[in-house]
């Protein structure tokens, strides 16, 4: 879970980075550092209940940290969903920031896809207005990762500090 943390952080620092517009970008990186302190946080609660044996009270100190941290992996992927919407610049030749580029592309064309598809076939009412009961919510960035299957995933190798695994492949 840690390492997954400081994969998002990586994550997140280089969306804000090439985020186009600086609200975002500040927010993103304001995620950012939410989710490496807990992220370390987390590491040092882990180590010392690892030493110390079990006990309830550290049990619950690490639940308790484990929820902090997938509470700011969510933050950081709906600061990161901004930062999409509003554009991002170009990244440079790097491998990861090409990764992260990419992914975040296929997540903006699954929403736009998404945003056509419900404004062409929504049900409307009496006034012509789309009915909003019903309707299927808009895809975020953990949905694309969730619903994907861990071979077929677009999303940052790279970013990962342990071969073999991504972030996004525990589904935080």
């Amino acid at each position: 879970m840690v390492s997954d943390g400081q994969a998002v952080v990586k994550f997140g620092n280089i969306l804000a980075k090439h985020c186009l517009d600086q609200r975002c970008s500040m927010e993103l990186l304001h995620a950012v550092v939410h989710t490496q302190s807990i992220s370390s946080q987390l590491g040092i609660v882990a180590r010392v209940k690892a030493v110390t044996g079990e006990s309830k009270a550290s049990s619950e100190l690490l639940l308790s940290n484990v929820q902090n941290l997938i509470q700011a992996v969510q933050h950081v992927l709906r600061a990161a969903e901004a930062a999409c919407v509003k554009g991002l610049g170009q990244p440079l030749a790097d491998p990861e920031e090409e990764e992260v580029a990419a992914f975040c592309q296929q997540w903006r064309k699954n929403l736009t896809q998404h945003r056509v598809k419900e404004a062409l076939y929504s049900d409307q009412d009496e006034l012509g207005l789309r009915k909003t009961q019903g309707a299927k919510a808009e895809p975020t960035m953990m949905s694309l990762v969730q619903e994907q299957p861990p071979q077929s995933r677009n999303i940052p190798k790279h970013l990962s500090p342990r071969k073999g695994h991504t972030v996004m492949d525990r589904h935080l």
